[in-house]
């Protein structure tokens, strides 16, 4: 960093292909500071990440499953489940759980799992 990759051609061993590829994701994403010296150790880890070919297909997994999927979870589901409860309270029919899984989520979630798996992971 300090030298703002002048010596990146020097740099051997094992993971040498893994930090080129970290200082590039840090010159494409944060150009800024690198040219100003003022990289974080976030920012650093992050390229990190994004430099080795094997987490990146890790991370494009979870960053693509928070997006589209976070709704199947109970923090994403929450206030469903209070909605769900005052309408109950209020005497209201709501389907029981597995109904609402069957019926609702399965085949719309299904669907677009398969959407989402035709646009970025058919390789």
């Amino acid at each position: 960093m300090a030298t703002h990759g002048a010596n990146l051609g020097s740099i051997t061993g094992p993971h040498a292909a893994e930090v080129k590829n970290a200082f590039a994701a840090l010159q494409q994403y944060h150009a800024a500071d690198v040219v100003a010296g003022s990289v974080g150790i976030e920012e650093i880890q992050v390229a990190c990440l994004l430099g080795n070919v094997k987490l990146n297909a890790y991370l494009l997994a979870v960053s693509v499953g928070s997006v589209f999927f976070g709704a199947n979870t109970y923090i994403g589901n929450g206030p469903n489940f209070m909605v769900k409860a005052i309408a109950d309270h209020s005497k209201v029919h709501t389907p029981s759980f597995l109904k609402y899984v069957t019926h609702y989520t399965l085949p719309f979630m299904l669907t677009m799992l398969v959407i989402v798996w035709l646009i970025f992971f058919r390789g």
